[in-house]
């Protein structure tokens, strides 16, 4: 049988099950507070600030500042503006994906550099795909260059016009260079970070038509800048960025732009003669430590 509990302990239980409940009724009623208030880190001004924390890179459009396109160019230049477009794109991406990387010149060697050389190789097939039926536009070079918006807002302008990708014609220091075409291999370059070695594409060629002598010269020229850039920046760049950094900021925009170079030797050389095939393969180049 059950014994009754004393007064004085009764009264204590009703006590403890009474402070128990209040404790109880607390914790629910602040978890309810708590889980219908939203969290002020979260939702759009959370996403606003890390979209703005890192910048956004701005081109000027190219679109707006072509001539009459030739409807036999049309395809062509509409393919090569939405590559520009991309080109914009996939920087801005690299830009949030390395935040923090690198040091002080970090964004202008490994991002607004590069896309600075794609955008001449791609603003310049737009110039030599309407100068084959029409005039041929014209310094078109200064569109190329991008800056990077530190208040994160873009100010590209068009649609499907990303704002381009390159020049039309190789520098004036390339073509003073008279170089022989040799786009070769070594650079005399000795320091321990390495030196990028690339294909010799003039030994590579077939014979050249008179026509597009001077042509091929000025972009045989053009190749053997594009190394002494890269090496230059793979100089300026040491110690910056993780593992594959020299292949996505440097060999990797350096292939593109030697792609883009060959394919106009080629093209230049097919005008008159037979367009040489398989030069593509000579656009790759190599870190030699």
């Amino acid at each position: 049988m059950s014994r009754a509990l004393p007064k004085y302990n009764k009264r204590r239980v009703a006590l403890i099950g009474g402070a128990a409940a209040v404790a109880l009724s607390g914790a629910v009623i602040a978890g309810s507070a708590l889980a219908g208030t939203p969290d002020k880190s979260s939702g759009t001004n959370n996403a606003r600030t890390l979209a703005a924390s890192p910048g956004t890179i701005t081109c000027p459009d190219v679109a707006s500042q072509l001539p009459a396109i030739p409807a036999s160019a049309k395809a062509e230049v509409d393919r090569n503006l939405t590559l520009l477009q991309t080109q914009i794109q996939e920087a801005n991406k690299r830009l949030v994906d390395t935040v923090g990387q690198g040091g002080p010149n970090f964004v202008n060697n490994a991002i607004l550099g590069p896309l600075k050389d794609k955008r001449v190789a791609t603003i310049n097939r737009i110039a030599t795909a309407i100068g084959r039926t029409a005039a041929k536009p014209t310094g078109l070079d200064s569109l190329a260059p991008c800056t990077l918006n530190a208040s994160g807002t873009s100010t590209n302008t068009g649609s499907g016009t990303a704002t381009g990708t390159a020049s039309a014609t190789p520098s004036t220091a390339a073509t003073q260079q008279q170089s022989t075409g040799s786009t070769g291999s070594t650079n005399t370059n000795t320091s321990a970070v390495g030196t990028i070695t690339c294909p010799d594409v003039a030994s590579q060629l077939p014979a050249i038509p008179a026509s597009a002598q001077a042509e091929v010269t000025r972009n045989l020229t053009l190749l053997q800048t594009q190394i002494q850039e890269a090496n230059t920046r793979l100089q300026n760049t040491v110690g910056q960025g993780g593992p594959n950094f020299v292949q996505n900021a440097i060999l990797g925009p350096l292939a593109d732009k030697r792609k883009s170079t060959i394919d106009r030797i080629a093209i230049a050389i097919g005008r008159t003669s037979t367009k040489p095939t398989g030069l593509d393969s000579l656009a790759a180049c190599t870190l030699t430590k």
